[in-house]
């Protein structure tokens, strides 16, 4: 804790001293104290658009992890469709999200659709591959004693080898509740109107610099909050099975 508040102090400080040393005008770099101040002028309209950008994180993220955990199920019964479907997920990383955010749109329309699927097209890759590795890894001597005692692949996956691969499946679900609200926001930036990511551009247009600064600032702390959450979950879920 001391740590975190002394590397905050530092940053502050240094932020502070290049808009002292530099003379940086405040639209280009607003100061710590103007940022704060805008936080508190405009804390009910960041609040109403964080809501928006949470609502949509929640949904995408959820839905890209459900999405993810049920495609790697799927391919952890049959290694032929591992064989054709992994290729294409590791390809499908290849294209930059920000240039699908765009076509999204066009697709969905302005609403709170293209952010979620945004959202789930970032969470999903990380949630599938995470837990598929998992599933792959379930200790061989383990499988050959559960099919020697007549389990059936059902019950094998659902007895033994999921519950092995949650530490797997967790991982992914980690990485993902960090980057979740950047699929949100990306979609925010492109079309509409509602959203920290639409406050960030509508605020840019106004030379609202300090703005722009304390909608990034709500933003991340509430990454920061969401992957918190996530990860107590986890914890007592992976508690319940004994891992």
């Amino acid at each position: 804790m001391k740590t975190a508040m002394l590397l905050v102090v530092t940053v502050l400080m240094l932020w502070q001293g290049i808009i002292w040393l530099g003379d940086m005008p405040p639209f280009l770099l607003p100061s710590p104290a103007a940022v704060l101040d805008a936080l508190w002028i405009n804390r009910a309209e960041i609040a109403r658009h964080a809501g928006f950008t949470l609502a949509e994180v929640a949904l995408g993220f959820t839905l890209g992890a459900t999405l993810g955990a049920a495609l790697a199920v799927a391919m952890g019964f049959s290694q032929k469709l591992t064989g054709v479907l992994r290729p294409i997920l590791t390809f499908s990383q290849t294209i930059p999200v920000f240039a699908l955010a765009p076509i999204l749109t066009l697709w969905l329309g302005f609403g709170m659709a293209p952010k979620i699927a945004m959202t789930v097209l970032i969470v999903f890759f990380p949630v599938a591959s995470a837990f598929l590795d998992g599933l792959m890894r379930t200790p061989q001597a383990a499988l050959d004693l559960a099919q020697v005692m007549g389990a059936g692949r059902v019950r094998i996956m659902r007895h033994l080898r999921i519950p092995a691969a949650l530490p797997g499946l967790a991982t992914g679900l980690r990485l993902a509740a960090v980057y979740a609200p950047i699929g949100a926001v990306i979609g925010e930036w492109v079309g509409g109107a509602r959203g920290l990511g639409a406050l960030m551009i509508h605020a840019n247009g106004r030379m609202k610099t300090d703005l722009v600064f304390a909608a990034l600032l709500v933003l991340s702390v509430l990454t920061v909050i969401f992957a918190k959450a996530v990860a107590i979950a986890l914890h007592r879920l992976l508690g319940r099975y004994g891992v």
